[in-house]
């Protein structure tokens, strides 16, 4: 069995069209000492059937949230996805469908799009929201550069409790843009200090934006409503991260509490692990802010006779505009997972997505409970959190995590990689509880703990 149709005889046909004598005479033009001229030593060429037995032995080897418990987060989460929602998803209408260039013969596309704006902005508070954008990180960047645009100011006030993979994404897009991120550290309850945080929004020019996440990126709830007077006192705008969509299910969204601008991730929303992906980012924000938003917008219309009818309200990137106009140079529209989240977030309603943050709510507190009574291991901080948290423990956190695969449990998430400094945190780790974790699996990660670190 062949992967490619051409045999030799072939092989020597093209090349002689071509001109050259061998498949290496394609390369001349790469300077020699540029070229890869070890062997790979690749193993010998396999039927798809053979290709196949191997591709599953290796996978089989995999930890995975389907064949150990889990407890790590951070940004993607091990929720259950109903089995409606692929199933729907897959449907060629929406599964082969991208970006709707001709709204005229898109508008089921334009619809699903509408809907996913609808459903992000009742659940963030906001009044209007995007069609979406990469990940989490991009749009949290996107959010300091419309901070920028708004405002016409320089400085960024940030948390450091804020997930430090966007924190880095955002140093990367203004790197050479002269605006300036100042970020402010955490409390010891685990929350972003307050008096650091004044103290920074009123040094020197005033800011144009100040960004906290919530649940934060130790799992904390942060205090949103005291940051949201300090902005305006100031003048910039507010920020609120989410990581953690779910959260909303009992938290108020951000603008309840008087927010600028909402953005995140909504991976948690109907989409699986799949090994780290597909993401989903999203930003919601207040109407005067309209014509900044990154990326496109889709509105609902009424046509010559009178019929409902969707199309792109909004467009403002460098394939519809002047790339010098545009709001955003590097921004996508998810579609696929948009609209996964789109059906999970219609399948759950209301009641469905409160239900599920009261299970991940419940269960973190249980869980926090028994860890921190585990010898030698202790709560890190005390402020409020929804489903994630960050316990001390007496070995290295790294270590831990090797050992307890060995009791078929992939632990927490680390923090010794975030903080260096001597004395930091690298006996430090993050755990997260979501409702596919049973009151077993945390007793038996209680017990597991406890053996590993004695």
């Amino acid at each position: 069995m062949r992967f490619f149709p051409q045999g030799d005889d072939d092989l020597r046909e093209m090349l002689a069209i071509v001109g050259v004598s061998a498949p290496a005479d394609l390369f001349r033009s790469i300077p020699e000492r540029l070229r890869l001229t070890r062997d790979l030593a690749l193993p010998p060429a396999q039927s798809e059937l053979e290709l196949r037995r191997d591709m599953g032995r290796m996978a089989s080897a995999n930890a995975s949230s389907a064949t150990h418990a889990c407890f790590l987060g951070a940004g993607a989460y091990n929720h259950y996805v109903p089995a409606a929602v692929w199933q729907l998803l897959l449907r060629s209408e929406f599964y082969t469908s991208y970006t709707p260039y001709q709204p005229e013969i898109s508008q089921g596309t334009l619809q699903a799009t509408f809907e996913y704006q609808s459903l992000i902005a009742a659940l963030t508070e906001m009044e209007i929201s995007n069609a979406s954008l990469y990940d989490g990180a991009s749009a949290f960047a996107e959010g300091i550069l419309m901070g920028a645009r708004v405002t016409k100011r320089r400085k960024m006030v940030i948390s450091e409790a804020i997930h430090p993979h966007y924190r880095q994404v955002a140093r990367s897009y203004v790197r050479n843009m002269g605006i300036e991120i100042i970020e402010v550290p955490v409390a010891t309850d685990g929350r972003t200090d307050q008096s650091r945080l004044r103290a920074a929004v009123g040094a020197g020019e005033p800011p144009a934006a100040v960004a906290l996440q919530n649940p934060n990126f130790f799992g904390c709830v942060e205090d949103l409503s005291a940051t949201a007077s300090l902005t305006r006192e100031s003048g910039a705008l507010f920020e609120v991260v989410i990581n953690e969509p779910l959260s909303l299910g009992l938290l108020h969204g951000p603008g309840h509490y008087g927010a600028d601008i909402a953005l995140g991730e909504a991976h948690a929303l109907g989409t699986p692990l799949s090994y780290g992906g597909p993401f989903l980012g999203f930003m919601a924000a207040r109407q005067s802010l309209l014509r900044q938003m990154p990326g496109r917008l889709v509105g609902e219309a009424v046509d010559a006779q009178g019929r409902r009818g969707y199309v792109l309200t909004l467009s403002t990137r460098e394939q519809h505009i002047r790339r010098e106009k545009a709001t955003s140079n590097i921004c996508t529209n998810q579609a696929l997972m948009a609209t996964a989240a789109t059906i999970y977030m219609s399948l759950m309603g209301r009641q469905g997505m409160r239900e599920v943050a009261l299970q991940c709510h419940s269960k973190a507190q249980y869980a926090r409970k028994r860890l921190s009574a585990v010898n030698g291991c202790r709560a890190r901080f005390d402020a409020p959190v929804f489903n994630e948290f960050v316990i001390d423990m007496p070995a290295d956190a790294q270590t831990v995590n090797r050992r307890l695969l060995d009791h078929g449990i992939i632990g927490g998430l680390p923090l010794g990689r975030y903080d260096t400094r001597e004395g930091g945190m690298h006996r430090s780790m993050l755990f997260c509880v979501t409702e596919m974790n049973s009151r077993e699996e945390i007793d038996k990660l209680a017990e597991a703990l406890a053996e590993v670190t004695r």
